[in-house]
């Protein structure tokens, strides 16, 4: 278990560094560029990851569900200097999993209690998948890392048939034959690559 931890953490340290050197990379005129998730620009998907790492040391941490937070993290967090709201989030959402026995509390989601090591499992995987929408926005490398790329495969193929009827997500496409597994995992989110 040990070293599992020491995995999880490590990816998901890797993902938010991954998504962080993207945001980092936008020009001061690309923030209301549009993105492959159609509802939102640019901006608006760094404040979705933003406002996700803020619900982590809350949830994690502090033990609070989600009707104790209420509606603290909707609407603009990421206020007149985004990168910095993003760095400051990013940061306390890795010491709030990296925290001694985080992964080994439960976490009350919208959908009910749920592992922290499968909450975590869920944030490595949104942060690399949309590190991919936020670089196809910006023109940066599209490329993603082997590794978290087969770890946000592994993470999502079980579910994935089932997100689209939460209707935060297209449906899954089917990938041209002997695809790369990022193509794949696009795929299954509703992504062409």
């Amino acid at each position: 278990m040990e070293n599992d931890v020491a995995t999880l953490l490590n990816r998901h340290s890797e993902a938010l560094a991954l998504f962080t050197e993207r945001v980092h990379a936008v020009r001061a005129d690309q923030w209301d560029d549009p993105t492959p998730c159609t509802e939102w620009s640019v901006r608006d998907l760094v404040n979705h990851l933003t406002s996700e790492q803020l619900w982590v040391p809350d949830l994690v941490t502090d033990g609070v569900g989600i009707d104790d937070v209420g509606d603290a993290y909707d609407g603009d967090v990421l206020g007149a200097h985004p990168r910095a709201s993003w760095d400051a989030a990013a940061r306390a959402a890795r010491r709030a999993f990296g925290a001694s026995g985080a992964l080994e509390r439960t976490v009350l989601l919208s959908y009910g209690e749920t592992p922290a090591v499968a909450y975590c499992a869920q944030m490595i995987t949104d942060a690399v998948v949309h590190s991919w929408d936020l670089s196809r926005a910006i023109g940066a490398p599209e490329r993603l890392p082997d590794a978290l790329v087969s770890f946000a495969l592994d993470e999502v193929t079980p579910y994935a048939s089932e997100l689209s009827k939460s209707g935060l997500f297209a449906p899954p496409i089917e990938p041209p034959p002997g695809d790369s597994h990022q193509t794949v995992l696009l795929a299954l989110l509703g992504r062409r690559a």
